[in-house]
Formats: C-alpha cells, structure tokens, sequence
C-alpha cells in the first residue's frame, strides 16, 4: 500500500507538471510512500536473522508499520492540502500534524536502536558476512535518522523564532545527508545473501562484504560533510568527487562480484527417477 501511493504520487508529479523541489512537492508523498515501504519490506525481512522472540519482532514491525502509515498518511493528505508538511506551525491543523509527525520519527527511533542492540548479540547460525552486513546496515540507517532528527530539532528552533523559511532551508540543506544511508539496512544484507548463493568461501564473501561496508560508510560521510558545508552533491570540489567515485567503485566492484558468481554458478539439475 506504501509503495502503491509512492508510484501513484510519482505519477501526479509528473503529470502535474510541478516541481521537484520545495515544502510543497509531490515529491514528499512520493519518496515517502517508497522509502517507508520499502523500509518496511527490508525489515520484515533482515530481522529473520536477529534472534526475537516471536513476540517482541511482532511488537517492534507493528508499531513501525503503524507509524509508517500515519506518517505517510499525514504527508500525503499535506500535499492535497497544498500545504507543507514539515514545520509548519500556520494554523491549529498543521501544527497538529508537524507534532505527530515529529512524535512518529521518535517511536521509528525507538524501534531501530531495539533493532540495532539486537543485531550486536550472539547470532547463532548467522554467517559473518551477513552479522557485518546486518550491523553496518542498521547503523547506517540509525545515522540517517539521527540526522533527521537533528533537522526536526533545528528546524523546530527556527520556527520557534518565526523564521519559518530557514527551517524549510535547514530541511533541503541536509536532505543529501539524510536520504544517502536510508537504505544501507537493505544493501549490504542482499548483498551478502546474493554471496552465499555463490561457490565463495567465507572467508572472502566477507572481505567482500567489508568493501562494500567500507565504500559505503565513506559515501555516508561525504554526504554529512556536504550537507554540513552546504555542497551541492552535482557541484562538489574535485577531492570530494574523487572520493566519492572511489566509494561508488568499491560498492559497485563488490556487488559486480556477487552478480558475476551467481551467473556463472551452474544450476543443479533436477534429480531423475
């Protein structure tokens, strides 16, 4: 349903006419249909390996799923309102809804740094590959909410001051640094099961993993470090580029090696009788 309304609103973006930028953009309810349904999916799916009881795993994907919901739910009813989502104290209504908003990304907190100690114990029967792909994975995206955290916090002095417009600024200003390890949860876990499907011994599927890892956690940084220089990614200065072209060819160079060892790893036969 959350991917659906992403795709439905990229449709509305592009058919509109409108902007990609700006509070107002049928870009919000688009990548936030997307990001969190694909989040959700990715979670629902790497937590197989943490060992949860049943019980606590239900909890911790319900209240994400619900939050889920309401957030893009709130964004999405925002944007029909042709009214900016985020920071926006002009009316009862839409302060309403930049309080709940901001009270979502606390619960989403939550649940992930429960997520995150869980993937920091024993794993019994997890290869460690995928114990380096699980534990980077989720620290990359807690960096991505820490960030968002500290735009809500930010933006919310501003606004507090009257000056509405620098917390829509603050918000564009380090979307880059935001949005950049969002999906490392889901990365670097595919990659390292695409691995085990390959002749690779251990051994090198987690050398493998751990240069993907690195490639990333530079990218994530040089995101924060443009973010916070306010560095438009498309206009970096020659150092910066070259080191995020390093970055991009490690993560692409692992997953190329994945990609290339299960083309070539032959398909069992079906037994005979």
């Amino acid at each position: 349903m959350l991917i659906a309304s992403g795709l439905f609103h990229a449709a509305v973006l592009i058919t509109s006419g409108g902007t990609w930028e700006g509070p107002v953009s049928w870009r919000k309810p688009m990548t936030f249909g997307l990001s969190f349904g694909l989040t959700l999916i990715t979670l629902a799916w790497v937590t197989s390996w943490i060992p949860l009881r049943d019980r606590t795993r239900n909890l911790l994907l319900g209240l994400f799923a619900t939050v889920s919901v309401v957030e893009v739910l709130l964004i999405t009813m925002q944007a029909w309102r042709r009214v900016p989502s985020h920071f926006n104290m002009e009316t009862a209504v839409d302060t309403a809804v930049s309080r709940v908003l901001a009270g979502g990304g606390g619960v989403i907190i939550v649940v992930l740094i429960a997520l995150t100690v869980a993937t920091w114990r024993p794993l019994p029967g997890v290869a460690p590959s995928m114990r380096l792909a699980l534990r980077a994975g989720f620290l990359a995206l807690d960096s991505a909410l820490l960030i968002g955290a500290i735009m809500v916090v930010t933006a919310v002095l501003d606004v507090s001051r009257g000056d509405q417009l620098a917390a829509y600024a603050v918000g564009a200003q380090w979307k880059p640094a935001h949005f950049v390890p969002m999906h490392g949860v889901l990365a670097l876990p595919l990659l390292a099961w695409l691995l085990t499907r390959t002749p690779l011994p251990e051994r090198s599927r987690l050398r493998t993993v751990a240069l993907a890892a690195a490639g990333y956690a530079v990218l994530c940084l040089l995101s924060v470090v443009e973010s916070a220089a306010a560095i438009d990614p498309l206009r970096a200065p020659l150092p910066v580029d070259t080191t995020a072209a390093v970055a991009i060819a490690a993560i692409v160079a692992a997953a190329g090696r994945a990609l290339a060892l299960l083309r070539s790893t032959p398909v069992p036969e079906a037994p005979t009788t």
